[in-house]
């Protein structure tokens, strides 16, 4: 690779560094602003649900803004309404207006994700795909590397407001990046109009599913009104899928699931990204409120799952020329299972050293498969329509992670009942169950990966492989 095809991957992927360093931060940082806006710890995962929920429900508008407006302008103004968004958060002093400013932040993450992403798929060959993929990857690991440390060491020394005023300059050096080295991108034509009601039908859909799923089992609203915010969600995202198939200017074209490599990693990866979601929810929980550490130790352990993650970069290009895509996630899939399931097995008395091989090993792996799955899932995305691909692959995305946060909280609270233990004080004993049925949803995406053909993605392999109907065409057309 060039030195461009190395630094636009590099760039672009600075959103993905201030969300991981603000979701790691974040999480190190819970039990202590939970006591400074005095409510229980595990209700501060409202914080974090608010800010994926709306990272879900504006990330329809990405494509189409990226179209209309060009891809290199909207990720600038992207980065900036995130840094606003993390400024208002510094300033909140109720865990009401904690919500609100997330939910500013997460406008700003739903657009500069995707667009990012689009950016690099549009400025790459499918050959060259993997690797700019691995150099996407690096910032973001950097940013859960760091962020344990600089959470722990915000917390124990200055107020936890600094966890979030930190993202300005970051961002403020992203837009200069990008503005000195992204090529200015004319919008792709006059385009389409905006579909309002599409819009309309998918926020109110994933708002009121999430919602649902947030309050279940919290005595938060009654059983009635939970079950029924579960139904009109769904119901609505249902009627987006059938009123869309006959619409022009739909937001997002569903048909795009029709490739059988696309519709694996987005639907079949799905349980997958939730169990991900969870993991950096709970392991700061337990070893802080479960095992009484402070942040800073918290962090100084955590921080081996991102340095795993790193370390995977040096073989996955390797393991994928050798294995293919097929039985590297099938694998790696399995192994991930049974590393989040042995997180279940530390225990107060557990020296420090072994929890954080265990991490690290748990780090590589999980960045592995994860790496693996979405290159796959644009291997047979033509050009034309990478926009919608890069739309719902990072709706699906967000929306798992988001339920991942509230699977963890409620597999605790759950758990904790069973013990009568309050949420308020959660004890160690309280996780291993939660880590172990993370271990077993994770396995769920098999039934999608032992599917996949040994030759799917052999085009990103660098080797001469079939080539789908829909990548021919540029259609969207079904692949089988």
């Amino acid at each position: 690779m060039s030195w461009r095809d190395r630094l636009v991957p590099l760039i672009v992927a600075c959103p993905l560094f201030l969300q991981n360093i603000d979701t790691s931060v974040m999480a190190t940082a819970l039990p202590t602003i939970a006591t400074a806006l005095n409510v229980a710890p595990l209700h501060l995962n409202l914080a974090i649900t608010a800010y994926l929920l709306s990272i879900a429900v504006f990330l329809p508008l990405s494509g189409w803004c990226a179209d209309r407006f060009g891809a290199r302008k909207v990720f600038c103004w992207a980065i900036g309404l995130f840094a606003i968004g993390s400024a208002l958060c510094g300033m909140a002093n109720s865990l009401a207006e904690l919500v609100v400013f997330r939910i500013i932040q997460g406008l700003g993450g739903a657009l500069m994700v995707p667009v990012a992403r689009l950016i690099l798929l549009r400025s790459v060959t499918p050959a060259a795909l993997v690797a700019a993929m691995v150099w996407f990857t690096v910032p973001p690991t950097v940013g859960r590397m760091v962020g344990p440390l600089v959470g722990g060491a915000i917390v124990s020394w200055v107020s936890w407001r600094w966890i979030f005023l930190i993202n300005i300059p970051f961002g403020l050096l992203g837009i200069w990046l990008a503005l000195q080295f992204i090529p200015r991108q004319a919008p792709e034509g006059p385009g389409k109009p905006f579909d309002v009601p599409g819009f309309v039908l998918l926020a109110i859909g994933l708002a009121c599913v999430v919602a649902a799923i947030e309050t279940a089992g919290k005595g938060l609203l009654p059983v009635w009104a939970t079950a029924a915010s579960a139904v009109f969600g769904t119901a609505m995202l249902i009627l987006y899928a059938r009123l869309g198939r006959d619409r022009p200017n739909r937001l997002i074209d569903l048909s795009i699931l029709r490739l059988r490599t696309y519709r694996t990693s987005v639907i079949g990866g799905a349980p997958l990204r939730i169990a991900i979601g969870a993991s950096p929810f709970l392991l700061p929980l337990m070893l802080q409120v479960g095992f009484g550490l402070s942040p800073l130790d918290s962090g100084l352990l955590t921080v081996a799952t991102a340095i795993g993650s790193l370390a995977t970069r040096t073989v996955i290009g390797r393991l994928i020329r050798r294995l293919g895509f097929r039985r590297l996630l099938i694998g790696a899939t399995i192994a991930t299972s049974l590393m989040y399931a042995s997180y279940g097995l530390f225990r107060p008395e557990t020296p420090h050293l072994a929890i954080f091989c265990t991490l690290l090993l748990g780090g590589l792996i999980n960045s592995l498969t994860m790496v693996a799955m979405q290159s796959l899932g644009f291997a047979d995305v033509p050009k034309p329509r990478m926009s919608d691909a890069t739309t719902l692959s990072s709706m699906a995305q967000q929306l798992s992670v988001s339920l991942g946060v509230v699977f963890g909280a409620a597999m605790v609270t759950v758990i904790a009942w069973f013990y009568g233990d309050p949420i308020e004080h959660l004890q160690a004993r309280d996780f291993p169950p939660a880590f172990l049925m993370i271990g077993l949803l994770t396995l769920v995406s098999l039934l999608s990966f032992v599917r996949l053909r040994p030759e799917d993605g052999e085009a990103l392999r660098g080797l001469p492989g079939p080539q789908t109907p829909d990548a021919a065409k540029g259609s969207g057309g079904t692949s089988r």
